[in-house]
């Protein structure tokens, strides 16, 4: 599979507020849009549950209220611990390890269709590395909405850090709208909520001087982020 850059800045270039196609405020809201979305609906589950457990003519479902409450607080959960790592910098941390990571971005796809192969051991990354990788697995993940099985792996080689995620299954494939963001490119039509995710994930690579490709064929797509490697981690 051969991986076209999609980079608009080349590796070794400086991007600044001028050269990006989405202004700070504009990359907030969509951001804080998609968060809105994905926060809803285990919150509305949660609801739903508490209702039935209130309800006097539902207490037979009682068993299944506490299920849906359950099950949507650890998607609630789950979301959040993705997110704050994913989107923000409200952790302490500067350093994550691969565990970390698969536990973030396996609480998210536990009971999806695909199957996530996390193919790293004792690899440390860096926080932009982290970020990175994390929202790169994810959109692996979401290019197999009929199912089959999503590969991350990371190499360092060459003071540079490689994210590959390759998703292989029926139908993989990524949205329009994903693509336009992983080019860095601004929506004119379709989702944002389809788009900021894989936008912010080019951002994040960009930003740190590296690139991000990306390659399709029948039943395959792959992601590539290369990124510099900093002296703390190397």
């Amino acid at each position: 599979m051969t991986f076209p850059d999609l980079s608009a800045a080349s590796p070794s270039a400086e991007l600044s507020v001028a050269d990006l196609p989405v202004e700070s405020a504009d990359l907030a809201a969509f951001i804080a849009g998609k968060l809105c979305h994905d926060f809803i609906s285990p919150a509305g589950a949660i609801m739903s549950g508490l209702d039935l457990l209130e309800d006097p003519t539902a207490q037979d479902m009682r068993d299944d209220a506490m299920s849906l409450i359950r099950q949507s607080a650890k998607k609630m959960v789950a979301l959040v611990h993705f997110a704050r790592v994913a989107f923000g910098a409200a952790t302490t941390s500067e350093q994550f390890t691969a565990a970390e990571l698969h536990g973030l971005v396996a609480g998210l796809s536990e009971g999806g269709r695909a199957t996530l192969d996390w193919r790293m051991t004792d690899e440390v990354f860096s926080k932009p590395e982290a970020r990175a990788l994390i929202n790169l697995a994810w959109m692996t993940l979401s290019a197999l909405p009929m199912g089959g099985t999503a590969t991350v792996t990371a190499r360092r080689e060459d003071g540079r850090v490689l994210l590959i995620g390759s998703a292989e299954g029926a139908r993989a494939r990524l949205k329009a709208e994903a693509v336009v963001g992983l080019k860095g490119e601004r929506l004119t039509e379709g989702l944002a909520g389809q788009w900021i995710q894989p936008y912010w994930l080019w951002l994040t690579v960009s930003d740190a001087g590296g690139r991000l490709d990306l390659a399709t064929e029948e039943g395959r797509v792959g992601l590539v982020a290369r990124m510099p490697t900093p002296a703390a981690v190397a």
